[in-house]
């Protein structure tokens, strides 16, 4: 029952990692009527998934098996290459807040780790990037989570984060953005299949309208999210 309730900490909207604080590119594709109502946010939700299925997904899973074996330059390597996906200030930007506020919240969830502590401290400085797919990889580990509950965690956290963030800049409803994540935490298990077998050089997200988004956001005069 513990590793449940980790998972479900871990998952949860408000876990303090600042994910409130980004929108995935959402608050210019509304912007822009790219996103106008639920079905196009539903179409829009699952690009980011899918993006982030065989990138930062496939990052978090070989992060995690890292962490499980201790090795801590493969740990580093996934940081690395992770980053190298990004093709955008504010995505990069996003992975690195967040991942080394869990960082920082993993040194007090599990104090006298020497491998969290040890990949902290690399961050600060400035030696590895401290992206949040290997955070969480690291803290799923850590934590007795499987990779599959890793994995799920992931996804979910990327499609309720573009969800979330749709009640503040779209007209949908609550209904709406509930019955989305159902149907898209359905395709899951799917993805999960298909990036459990995934090295580096597997690894792929070609969404070219999320950096288009990401370009017009930074320049933009509407900002109510990071990203």
């Amino acid at each position: 029952m513990d590793t449940v309730m980790h998972l479900l900490q871990f998952t949860d909207s408000t876990f303090p990692v600042g994910t409130f604080s980004f929108s995935n590119g959402l608050e210019t594709a509304a912007y822009e009527r790219v996103v106008h109502d639920a079905r196009t946010l539903e179409e829009y939700t699952r690009a980011v998934a899918m993006q982030a299925a065989f990138s930062d997904g496939v990052a978090a899973l070989l992060a995690h098996r890292a962490a499980l074996t201790g090795d801590y330059e493969a740990v580093v390597k996934t940081d690395r290459q992770i980053m190298l996906f990004k093709m955008n200030d504010e995505a990069r930007m996003m992975l690195q807040r967040m991942g080394k506020k869990l960082a920082e919240l993993g040194i007090r969830l599990f104090p006298g780790n020497e491998l969290i502590a040890r990949w902290l401290k690399d961050i600060e400085a400035g030696i590895t990037p401290g992206s949040y797919p290997v955070a969480q990889g690291i803290v799923f580990a850590l934590a007795g989570l499987n990779e599959e509950q890793l994995y799920a965690s992931h996804q979910y956290g990327v499609i309720n984060m573009v969800l979330s963030a749709a009640l503040r800049c779209v007209r949908v409803s609550h209904y709406d953005t509930q019955e989305s994540l159902f149907r898209l935490s359905a395709e899951v298990p799917a993805l999960y299949e298909r990036a459990r077998t995934m090295t580096f050089e597997d690894m792929n997200s070609f969404v070219p309208q999320m950096d288009i988004m990401a370009s017009l956001h930074e320049k933009g005069n509407m900002r109510m999210f990071m990203n």
